[in-house]
């Protein structure tokens, strides 16, 4: 028996116009946790695709060895055969069929061609209980949180007798806890001798569980680092991913802060199901020109809902409150209201409600100030593909012209094209959800470039994340929410992590005491 399960070599695969990958080669030790590392778009998520068959034996160049034998998978059913199972950062589960339904789709639990029910029940609860969920396996997919549903996810790989099991970017959906619980159970499958390949661009969970990573860059293998061996610290996988050295995750800033721009006063916005709950309760807050606000609370804080909720009563039921524009009332009570008053919103899922993915760059760039294009009443498309082109230089979106569909951008790019499409409705103030949620460092540090150059232009930014250290390193204050309620507005030089942390916590730890 070889020490390798898996070996890529040779990998080059190529799109019209684009080579993803070139001369790629991966080798995968038995019974390990193995990280993929590299840039958006820098072929990790395309190599996957060719190992689990979405990309057929035939559309592209090499080969690849599982277990000592050269295989050539035609689709996902013959890798899934194989034991090689991919687990997409989109989760491929049905929200109306139960959890057992889910499991077991397409790999029925059949007897004399009726499926038995007692036995898919069974044989779910069996899974469930391996991968540490105590759910009824009749329990609609929807009703589970996406914590769950990943779990559920591997409770389906490992119904399929998995050997290697590929995970792309399991935690980038996850809370804290989740992530937490996703993590210790891809270390005990590793126990029971399942190997695992691992995408991920959360670094501190690489260097906590994987064994070996690799790193990917341009579509090229760069090099494969012992995690054990050769303790690398963050900053050398950094190193790798960027090509160069990154002296600080965070550019220098240095603001220019004036007036106030907006404020929000006595916010208080109730669910839209469950009337009796408010989910923001009188919130208070405010950002200058030129000032970068964060917003940092842990999940279920009101974030998301006091943002969408002052963009055009996005969210919620029964708003009450105010909002101030340079001293003067304003109404944000319909999106194109807000748009107008020069308040824009990024949301944090960007693949649902942030972009058409079937459309192409110049539409998704122009969709939210398309009057600004228009001559008697029709879009100028010449104008839009200029004004997109734009953007396109300036915020470095890679791709070779503004016609690609935004479907086939990376992560970091479509987030790119997210911040184009609201910086050209020329808002004065921009509100940033999750802005580098599922992207990696180098991406992050353009990001957070432009947030810099923004607020050098006189806007005011808000930024809302989940990542504390992302929040002491760009904001010039900080906001803390906790249970819908601002606890705290603390200046740059009074936010610590353990400050903002316990401030985040503050009316948990009132309702416990």
């Amino acid at each position: 028996m070889t020490a390798n399960i898996l070996e890529m070599r040779g990998i080059t695969k190529t799109f019209p116009g684009v080579k993803a990958l070139q001369d790629v080669s991966l080798a995968v030790q038995r019974g390990h946790i193995h990280a993929i590392c590299g840039e958006n778009g820098a072929g990790k998520s395309t190599l996957m695709k060719v190992l689990s068959g979405v990309y057929p034996h035939g559309s592209y160049d090499g080969e690849i060895v599982l277990e000592g034998e050269t295989v050539a998978f035609k689709n996902i059913n013959n890798s899934e055969a194989a034991g090689v199972v991919i687990i997409h950062q989109e989760l491929a589960l049905s929200p109306y069929l139960s959890i057992a339904e889910n499991i077991f789709l397409g790999n029925e639990q059949a007897t004399g061609g009726w499926i038995d029910w007692n036995k898919t029940n069974r044989e779910a609860g069996a899974l469930l209980k391996r991968v540490g969920l105590r759910d009824n396996p009749i329990t609609k997919i929807r009703d589970i949180g996406v914590g769950k549903q990943q779990l559920v996810e591997i409770a389906k790989a490992l119904s399929k007798e998995v050997k290697v099991l590929i995970l792309d970017e399991p935690t980038a959906a996850l809370n804290d806890d989740d992530s937490a619980h996703l993590l210790r159970l891809i270390s005990s499958l590793r126990d029971e001798g399942i190997t695992s390949i691992i995408i991920s661009h959360k670094l501190n969970e690489i260097k906590a569980i994987a064994d070996e990573v690799t790193i990917i860059r341009d579509g090229k293998t760069i090099e494969t680092l012992d995690m054990h061996a050769d303790e690398v610290s963050e900053e050398r996988i950094i190193k790798g991913m960027v090509g160069r050295d990154l002296e600080s995750r965070f550019p220098e800033h240095t603001p220019t802060i004036g007036d106030e721009l907006l404020r929000i006063e006595n916010w208080t916005v109730y669910h839209p199901l469950d009337h009796s709950r408010a989910v923001v309760k009188d919130a208070n807050l405010s950002v200058r020109a030129g000032e970068i606000v964060g917003i940092a609370g842990l999940m279920g804080a009101g974030r998301t809902e006091l943002a969408m909720s002052v963009f055009g009563h996005s969210y919620g039921y029964g708003i009450s409150g105010k909002v101030f524009k340079s001293g003067k009332e304003i109404n944000t009570k319909t999106v194109s209201a807000a748009i107008e008053n020069g308040i824009a919103y990024a949301t944090e899922d960007r693949k649902v409600f942030g972009l058409n993915l079937i459309d192409d760059i110049k539409r998704n760039i122009s969709g939210a100030a398309l009057g600004m294009l228009a001559r008697s009443g029709w879009v100028d498309e010449n104008r839009e593909i200029k004004v997109a082109e734009g953007y396109r230089l300036s915020m470095n979106i890679k791709t070779p012209n503004v016609e690609t569909l935004t479907g086939k951008l990376s992560g970091g790019n479509q987030q790119k094209v997210v911040l184009s499409k609201w910086m050209f409705t020329n808002p004065d103030v921009l509100i940033l959800d999750e802005p580098t949620r599922g992207i990696d460092v180098g991406a992050k540090y353009e990001i957070y470039g432009i947030i810099n150059k923004l607020a050098d232009e006189g806007k005011g930014v808000i930024v809302i994340s989940s990542e504390l250290p992302e929040l002491l390193g760009i904001c010039d204050r900080i906001y803390a929410l906790s249970e819908g309620r601002i606890t705290a507005d603390l200046p740059r030089a009074e936010a610590t992590a353990e400050r903002v942390m316990k401030l985040m916590t503050q009316e948990r730890e009132k309702d416990h005491a």
